[in-house]
């Protein structure tokens, strides 16, 4: 599949809704946290992957603000498991250039997991080749929240005149105020919904669903994900003809 894909048009920033892990899991009569630790394989290749065909960016949806809400003993588990891997992939995001970032709530994490993410965040700084992206504590509708809330208080302070705002203002006070916007959507697990990821950043991005669980799912079928976008035409709300 890697051979189809097009060189001129690969999407500079790709996001992934990682949907499957606990389904995967169930399967085959494990518990949930087993179906998350087989997930991180499925990680690598889409890394991997996206640096052999020279896509920039790459955003990942690992824990929403929703997901406080699950069992405690599975929250831990994955908070374990993220700072583990983390560790454990240092040297690769090193040897490949790969800068980690992530944005969300971060301040909602456990001190001892937040510093650990830190360092790797910090280690990684002057990293160019890929953008690796990870959404933790993360809700779309939480971050446009605080935005509102923090240009309101900059136009009630005359920092910012009512009438200069625009979608650079906005943007500009985003989590994601240093990446571009998202071309390609990924979501697996065979669900159709964007489950509060991303909702300003994905206007016009390029959709696709696939029903592969995410322990499934491989460095192929990431690439079958460009090929279906570089099929699509996108016209930014013009017509084919002024393109």
């Amino acid at each position: 599949m890697k051979e189809k894909i097009l060189k001129s048009n690969i999407p500079n920033h790709v996001a992934i809704i990682m949907d499957g892990n606990g389904r995967w899991a169930k399967k085959i009569g494990k518990q949930r946290v087993f179906g998350h630790e087989n997930g991180t394989k499925s990680v690598r290749d889409c890394i991997s992957g996206s640096i052999e065909i020279g896509v920039k960016n790459i955003t990942l949806y690992v824990f929403s603000m929703e997901n406080w809400n699950r069992p405690k003993i599975e929250v831990n588990a994955l908070m374990k498991l993220l700072v583990n891997s983390l560790e454990k992939e240092l040297s690769s995001l090193m040897e490949n250039e790969i800068k980690l970032c992530a944005i969300g709530n971060l301040n909602s994490l456990n001190p001892k997991y937040r510093k650990k993410l830190d360092e790797v965040i910090h280690k990684t700084s002057s990293n160019k080749k890929l953008v690796l992206t990870l959404a933790i504590s993360y809700g779309s509708r939480q971050e446009l929240t605080n935005v509102i809330g923090t240009i309101a208080n900059k136009v009630k302070n005359n920092i910012i005149s009512q009438e200069n705002i625009d979608e650079n203002i906005i943007n500009e006070h985003l989590y994601t105020r240093n990446l571009p916007n998202v071309d390609l959507l990924i979501r697996t697990g065979g669900e159709f919904r964007i489950s509060n990821f991303l909702l300003w950043q994905i206007a016009y991005a390029e959709l696709y669903f696939s029903d592969i669980l995410w322990p499934d799912f491989r460095k192929e079928d990431f690439f079958n994900a460009i090929t279906s976008y570089q099929k699509r035409e996108r016209r930014f709300g013009k017509i084919s003809e002024q393109k």
